[in-house]
């Protein structure tokens, strides 16, 4: 388990026919998730493991004001 998340939930995570709560509200646990692993997760990972699309992550870090951290952005050499 990794933050309540169980690994497997991204293996093979390109090949998955899962749907993702579009439009739906956003869960006070799925915030908490959201604020916990958007730092130093990929938009992608953290959408597959709240079953969201990763743009529907996108907006709602924006709005919460969570920016990915310094040390996550230089593992991506940006």
């Amino acid at each position: 388990m990794w933050l309540g998340i169980s690994p497997n939930l991204f293996k093979g995570e390109r090949h998955m026919a899962r749907s993702v709560k579009v439009g739906e509200e956003w869960t006070i646990g799925e915030v908490r998730a959201l604020r916990k692993i958007f730092g130093n997760t990929s938009n992608r990972r953290v959408a597959t493991a709240l079953d969201r699309t990763p743009k529907a992550v996108e907006r709602k870090a924006s709005k919460l004001g969570l920016a990915k951290t310094k040390k996550y952005l230089r593992t991506l050499g940006k």
